[in-house]
């Protein structure tokens, strides 16, 4: 049996077989859409947070134990450093003269109340240290044994579909220097930043990825020197950015082929030092970009186990 030839789709030709032009958009619909909302800029991962520890013992009490989060079961197995993961950004704690970050770090935790046990259950064994932690309206603020702060929040629209995961770096800076920081991101590095009015003074926010963020908050406060902690985000253009600092003298390590760092955010225009925080930067072609990383499932135990939980999903 024949079966029937298929229709093709009719032809937009103009009267004399010309091809029509296209079809005009609507505008009206495609004003519907915030296009810009969906930028990413520059800057498409913050990776890392790099914090020198005293003692892995109390590190995995503290990260593992409390915070909830998991060991890079495949690298740095060691008792010298530990890879610690929370959704698909980690903390690197190496063994050294423990660093402290002048600021926050924000946590995204999928259950705060279940964090909440986790902290009480581990408070004896952190007694002897500055572990301690506050419940607020809307977050948990967590002191390391060492002094970092780590605000946790509920997974929520702001941070994209994150469940687990670091979503901002909060830096506290000197007063009047957040216009100045804005600027060196965007000019320098190429990431979009913004400067609004805080409850405490100007913060600029840098766009790191989705859902993520490096902050700088103004402060009055006096602020303690630097002493070398890191971050580490990966950048689409890692050439440019590169160019602009090594003109300006601000390149600190050309680590590899993949990788720089520098540490001084200085104004584009005069070059005035405004803020130190080293930066590690990694290109898109980095072996390690997007590379999967381990989470476990706090909720579950060998007493009350279910087969395929293990992994929390990220």
């Amino acid at each position: 049996m024949k079966r029937p030839a298929k229709a093709r789709p009719a032809s937009r030709t103009a009267a004399g077989g010309r091809k029509a032009a296209p079809r005009a958009v609507d505008l009206s619909i495609a004003g519907r859409f915030d296009r810009a909302a969906e930028d990413v800029g520059n800057i498409v991962a913050l990776d890392h947070v790099n914090l020198l520890v005293d003692g892995q013992r109390t590190a995995t009490m503290c990260y593992l134990v409390a915070m909830g989060f998991t060991r890079d079961p495949y690298l740095m197995p060691g008792v010298d450093l530990m890879w610690v993961n929370l959704g698909r950004s980690q903390f690197h704690l190496p063994n050294g003269e423990p660093q402290i970050l002048r600021g926050r770090i924000g946590i995204v935790v999928p259950d705060c109340a279940a964090l909440l046990a986790r902290l009480e259950r581990v408070r004896p064994r952190l007694a002897c240290t500055r572990f301690v932690w506050r419940e607020y309206t809307g977050h948990v603020d967590v002191t390391c044994p060492w002094g970092n702060t780590f605000r946790c929040h509920a997974p929520d629209a702001q941070y994209g579909p994150m469940a687990l995961g670091m979503p901002y770096v909060e830096f506290d800076v000197p007063a009047g220097t957040a216009d100045g920081i804005a600027r060196f991101y965007r000019d320098i590095i190429g990431a979009p930043a913004t400067v609004a009015a805080g409850c405490s003074g100007r913060v600029a926010t840098v766009a790191s990825g989705i859902g993520q963020s490096l902050r700088f908050r103004e402060t009055k406060a006096p602020l303690p020197a630097y002493d070398g902690h890191h971050v580490q985000v990966y950048a689409a253009d890692f050439s440019g950015p590169h160019r602009r600092l090594l003109e300006r003298g601000l390149v600190t390590e050309e680590s590899d082929r993949h990788q720089y760092r520098f540490v001084s955010l200085a104004g584009p225009a005069d070059g005035r030092a405004l803020y130190e925080a080293e930066h590690e930067v990694r290109s898109m072609r980095h072996p390690l970009y997007a590379r999967p990383l381990a989470n476990r499932d706090t909720t579950q135990s060998n007493m009350a186990y279910r087969q395929g939980h293990d992994a929390l999903p990220v």
